[in-house]
């Protein structure tokens, strides 16, 4: 038989995918799951059994969640990374390492063939095919739902037939939920003018006492939440948990896709914003002015090529290499407020502050130079403007 992965989520898509592949083409089907955050055990094991009902000879759920921080979730933090200054990129950063994990599989256990439940119409069919077709060039994409442009009632019906007759009502709203946030979608994002309701996110306001934090930064990373040092991984999980309860990090995001349509998504990312905007603070505080300056222009770059599936081209190492260097002074304690529906940036800490400085206080005083020297600096810093004037006036 001819060995095939099949990159599994437990959908309706994939589900297709499985019985179709190894019951009309014949295909040896290994189901791959990746799990970077938002999957419980048991979640897990009811993926496993379905996969093997549906006719998979295994099923795999690889544990991905220390590696997507590691490997990308740590640069979009470095980065300030909020695409269109809004999303955080939830979903499209977890699909950069799920393809590469499943790539990976497929190498390891002699695959000539990898499948996918994308349709034509999304971003995700060019991260997959883009990372495949880098790393394996050699093993055959395939992609029964783009190429046989199925809708979603044919495969209910062909599912039924074959004796799948499992509940495949669509739910009002889809949700992905990642480490780094989750995504919204229903009917309200397939226009422009409709806002999603509050039974459509996730987690509820049910904190309505304002509580304060302390996010204690090392080198750019999170490595404690009011004094109780964890794994990276594991604070932003307890920051989630916290900051969910009072209905903070919702919005929706209004995007330009990879094939060149506008796209609309509503996410939850409580955990991913308040993280980002508290390290962005702190850099202001410790970092030069150029150094924020070029941080802001090749962060912002570092997220789109992500978000393009261009992670495995040689320039996303160099911009790491750039932003790792950048976090070597960024340390330090942040405070900050959750309040329901908002989080308020109270201040920070930090040895490294460059606010902290004995040389002046803006506005106010200043022990490092003569007003004498202010003039001078003033004067020729309006050269430029002088010259330009005199010229065209």
């Amino acid at each position: 038989m001819k060995k095939l992965v099949l990159a599994y989520s437990g959908g309706l898509d994939t589900s297709y995918c499985a019985k179709y592949l190894s019951q009309v083409k014949g295909y040896e089907v290994h189901a791959v799951s990746v799990n970077t955050g938002g999957f419980s055990k048991e979640e897990i094991s009811k993926i496993g059994a379905k996969a093997v009902q549906l006719g998979a000879s295994s099923y795999t759920s690889i544990d991905a969640v220390q590696t997507f921080y590691d490997k990308v979730v740590k640069y979009l933090i470095f980065g300030n990374v909020l695409k269109n200054n809004t999303y955080p990129l939830s979903v499209s950063a977890e699909r950069i390492i799920q393809a590469i994990e499943i790539v990976n599989y497929a190498k390891k256990i002699g695959a000539g063939y990898i499948a996918h439940g994308s349709t034509g119409a999304g971003n995700d069919q060019v991260r997959f095919d883009m990372i495949f077709q880098t790393l394996a060039p050699e093993i055959e994409i395939i992609t029964p739902i783009r190429d046989l442009k199925l809708s979603r009632q044919t495969e209910i019906e062909f599912l039924k037939e074959n004796g799948v007759d499992l509940p495949w009502e669509k739910a009002k709203y889809s949700i992905n939920k990642g480490l780094w946030g989750t995504s919204v979608g229903g009917q309200e994002t397939l226009s422009s003018h409709a806002g999603l309701p509050e039974e459509a996110y996730p987690s509820q306001l049910v904190q309505h006492d304002s509580v304060d934090l302390k996010l204690s930064f090392e080198k750019g990373e999170l490595v404690a939440i009011n004094d109780q040092a964890d794994s990276h991984v594991n604070n932003i999980e307890f920051l989630q948990k916290t900051a969910s309860q009072y209905a903070i990090g919702r919005d929706i995001h209004v995007g330009d896709t990879i094939i060149g349509i506008k796209g609309r998504v509503g996410f939850e990312a409580a955990a991913p914003l308040i993280i980002i905007k508290a390290h962005h603070l702190l850099e202001k505080h410790t970092l030069t002015k150029w150094q924020q300056h070029h941080k802001e222009q090749l962060g912002n770059w570092y997220g789109m090529l992500l978000h393009e599936g261009q992670y495995l081209d040689e320039v996303m190492r160099n911009f790491e290499v750039f932003l790792n260097d950048t976090q070597k002074n960024v340390s330090g304690d942040v405070f900050v407020t959750l309040h329901p529906y908002r989080f308020v940036l109270n201040g920070i800490e930090s040895k490294h502050d460059l606010m902290s400085s004995s040389f002046a206080s803006y506005g106010e005083t200043n022990e490092g130079w003569t007003a004498e020297d202010a003039k001078g600096f003033i004067k020729i810093t309006s050269n430029q403007g002088k010259i330009f004037n005199h010229v065209n006036s």
